[in-house]
């Protein structure tokens, strides 16, 4: 039996292009461990030749490390920040078609969430989302567009009428919200990343990825945003050196390009 991470980590990148060195360590290797019990596979040897002749077992794989939990309006009072102040700002100064990217989407909760942000300021038929994520089974999830109630919780009560309609214990939001979101894979680490930006969302992805990614990543942010561009981050994230990269700190999860 090999239990040896280090092979894993060459097998998975090989295998699914994730590159297991730019995470945490200690708790990315804590999850793989549960999915190699859970499974009851002995040793990371056989888990790898698991990962290459069980199609469902390498999509739970792909799925539990990338760590997928999203909700809509998270962290309710930042979009009030975003809704209330950010889009104005960027609507006032690049005009009605935005380029957004949301980034690492998950589900879909967040650039639907930003769709329905912006109907408050613009018509549906000029608000453009690019979404991407790594996982292709959450994007086929964004793309149903059918939630739970909890993951509802925080969405306006205006707009949770408006734009969702209940079937059974689920909701379906509506296809004209849909309509504005491209959604596509795409990975973070290692993918060309789209440039001239209006605003990039990225929320509570990069606590997981260690110090040296996280810096790279948020670099690699800063380059294509367009001037006056900004950065919308997660509640439990921070960019510790934002005035090296060149970075403004407009609020405490909102960061601009001069």
């Amino acid at each position: 039996m090999v239990f040896d991470y280090g092979f894993l980590k060459r097998e998975v990148l090989a295998l699914t292009g994730i590159d297991l060195n730019c995470y945490q360590e200690k708790q990315m290797k804590r999850r793989i461990d549960y999915l190699i019990s859970k499974n009851r596979v002995e040793g990371y040897d056989k888990y790898v030749v698991c990962l290459k002749t069980d199609r469902k077992m390498l999509e739970e794989f792909v799925n539990y490390i990338t760590i997928n939990v999203s909700e809509f309006y998270r962290d309710l009072s930042q979009w009030k920040v975003m809704e209330e102040k950010a889009l104005p700002e960027l609507i006032g100064r690049f005009g009605k078609r935005l380029k957004i990217w949301s980034a690492a989407c998950s589900t879909g909760d967040e650039p639907y969430s930003l769709v329905m942000a912006l109907s408050r300021h613009l018509p549906l038929g000029s608000i453009r989302i690019y979404a991407t994520d790594l996982d292709r089974q959450v994007i086929a999830k964004a793309r149903e567009g059918i939630y739970p109630e909890k993951s509802l919780a925080s969405v306006p009560a205006d707009l949770r009428r408006r734009y969702f309609r209940q079937t059974g214990d689920s909701y379906r939001i509506a296809d004209e919200i849909k309509a504005c979101v491209e959604f596509r894979e795409h990975n973070l680490l290692k993918d060309t990343y789209p440039a001239d930006c209006h605003l990039i969302v990225c929320r509570n992805v990069l606590i997981y990825f260690t110090e040296e990614t996280k810096d790279t990543i948020f670099r690699k942010f800063f380059r294509v945003l367009s001037p006056g561009g900004i950065l919308f981050i997660g509640s439990s994230e921070q960019i510790m050196n934002h005035m090296e990269i060149g970075y403004l700190r407009k609020n405490a999860f909102f960061y601009q390009k001069p």
